[in-house]
Formats: structure tokens, sequence, C-alpha cells
């Protein structure tokens, strides 16, 4: 691996960029809030020590659905060892929270809790890329619980994109959050592998995502290939 400064457009510093994405999502994402990296500016990386490998960024990030773009500063940290270690991330990009999204989350929360009818939906999106303006937020949350996935599954030698939400079920619960079954396909651009993931998690504004259970399936050779994520 390289160490120094990084070619912005070399997949070791887009690597790195990804994690921050997956990071941000994990933290601050929602139904109404995705980021994406829009470019990698510059990259350092260094060996620390037997440890791992330290990359230092400055990326721009894109809110996606509020159009709203900063320059922000992240460092990761690849951990080294017998067993994997999901990376460490530190990044501060303040300016693409400002957006307020709370009372469409809770038009959302209060929407799906008194539904006399639990949803499902399959193929988000599907194979023309199409997804139906209401199921939008569906292929948000399943982005967001797959993205604690993706995260703690990088390595230097991964790049995780997600291509589709397969299905999403909402079961019936009697808290506050509200609980989905979901089967997500994530796509390594690297290996350019489809990697099948099924996930349990929970939702409510307040609290935001949380994974219960999640499990890597079998590879899927008669399955129907997913949109393009490149």
């Amino acid at each position: 691996m390289a160490t120094g400064e990084l070619n912005p457009n070399h997949y070791p510093a887009q690597r790195a960029a990804k994690v921050v994405q997956h990071y941000l999502t994990t933290r601050y994402g929602s139904p109404y809030r995705l980021f994406g990296v829009q470019k990698v500016h510059s990259g350092n990386a260094e060996d620390v020590a037997d440890t791992g490998r330290k990359y230092q960024l400055e990326i721009s990030v894109h809110e996606i659905i509020s159009n709203v773009t900063q320059t922000c500063s992240a460092e990761v940290f690849f951990p080294r060892g017998e067993t994997q270690s999901s990376p460490h991330v530190q990044a501060s990009c303040e300016e693409l929270l400002k957006t307020d999204t709370k009372a469409q989350e809770e038009a959302l929360y209060q929407q799906y809790k008194t539904n006399q009818g639990l949803l499902s939906s399959q193929r988000l999106p599907d194979s023309y890329g199409h997804i139906e303006p209401d199921m939008k937020p569906f292929w948000h949350l399943g982005i967001l619980a797959s993205s604690f996935i993706m995260l703690n599954e990088s390595t230097e030698n991964t790049l995780y994109n997600m291509a589709q939400v397969a299905n999403i079920t909402q079961l019936a619960t009697e808290n506050e959050q509200l609980k989905f079954d979901c089967h997500t396909l994530l796509h390594d651009m690297v290996s350019q592998e489809i990697i099948h993931w099924k996930m349990l998690f929970t939702w409510s504004p307040g609290e935001g995502v949380k994974v219960l259970q999640k499990e890597q399936l079998p590879h899927c050779h008669h399955c129907e290939k997913p949109p393009n994520t490149n």
C-alpha cells in the first residue's frame, strides 16, 4: 500500500473516502438525509507502527436530498490484526447537518406507526432504476441500515456501494420503534461481487436506526441482477 501523498482519484484515497461516507450516514443519516462523497481533493496515508494505517483526507461531501455540499477534513484508521476490526473515523461536516428534517421524519413515523396495514416492498430500485416516490424513504432507510454493515466490513481492499433493497417488510411491534425485516444487496466495486445481507432493524425519529440482527446470506447464482451502481 502506498504511503505519503495519495492520488485523490486512485483506489486507496477513494476507498478511505467511501468509509467516511458510511460513517457520516450511520451517525447523521435519516430517511430524509443521506451523504455521498462528491470529490476527494487530497489524501495522505501513513503506517502507524504495527497497529494499522491512517488516512487523512480533504473531501467534498454532498447531502443528497437537500443538495448541499461541504468540504470536510476526515481521518480514517484501518486497524491491523488477526481478526478484522471496523475502521475508526473522525470527520466534521457541520454545514451538512443544518437542514431540518424533523417534521418530515415525524410525519413518516406517524403515518406508518398508525397504519392499519404493514408496509412491504420489493426491488428498490427496480431493474430500470425506478423507485416510487412514497417508497424513497424506505430505500433511504435501507441505505442507512446497510451503512452500518458497510462501515463494519470495510477494509483497505474493499469499496462498498448500496445496490438494492431486495425486500423490506414492516413488522408489528409493541414499543415506540418501527421495526423492519430487510434484505439488501451490496456491491463491492473491487471484487465486483454482489453480497446479500439480511437485517432486522428499528427506526424512530428520536432514536434513529438500530440494527438488531444481521446475517450475510450465501451467494445467489439465480438472483436478478440489481441496477448498476457505478
